[in-house]
């Protein structure tokens, strides 16, 4: 693959991955900073918020499945691209997935984190590195909580697999 193919594929791959926390950044407060007196959600608490659950983004979605920790997501971004790969926890407080992104013009591996920290009955988010805290999950809900995007079952494998063809035509 040629040097200029690879930046647009890596570019266009980086798009897509942004879209994993552009909605729900925009419609948040923004903090550079964690709340004071927070801390990091447990590995059995951070499981339990995306175990075999779908998250649905603005152009796309990612699938946390059990078996195996896999990860599968689309994006209709662009000319669209899907990802496959795994999903792990690490760190206190940290939600990992490492993928390899294809689209048209060929494939690459993204690294995407997010970290979490709870603060009475408010979890908050950040996408590391350069993201910023934004309350992610509240109790009782509340409307404006990126997490009711966050769906239990696989909202991905049939997108997946007609991103997945449509591409390799």
């Amino acid at each position: 693959m040629s040097g200029f193919r690879t930046l647009m594929l890596l570019g266009a791959i980086a798009g897509a991955v942004s879209t994993l926390s552009s909605g729900a950044e925009a419609a948040q407060s923004k903090m550079t900073k964690p709340p004071v007196d927070s801390t990091p959600l447990t590995s059995e608490e951070l499981f339990k918020l995306y175990n075999n659950r779908s998250w649905i983004w603005k152009e796309g979605a990612g699938y946390f499945a059990v078996k195996q920790r896999q990860f599968n997501a689309w994006t209709a971004e662009g000319k669209g691209s899907y990802g496959l790969g795994h999903w792990f926890l690490t760190d206190p407080g940290k939600l990992c997935f490492k993928a390899t992104w294809y689209a048209k013009a060929g494939n690459a591996i993204a690294l995407t984190c997010f970290s979490h920290r709870k603060k009475g009955n408010v979890v908050f988010q950040k996408r590391e590195p350069e993201g910023e805290w934004y309350a992610f999950k509240t109790a009782p809900a509340s409307l404006s909580d990126e997490y009711r995007k966050v769906r239990p079952g696989d909202y991905v494998t049939a997108r997946f697999n007609r991103v997945r063809t449509r591409l390799s035509q």
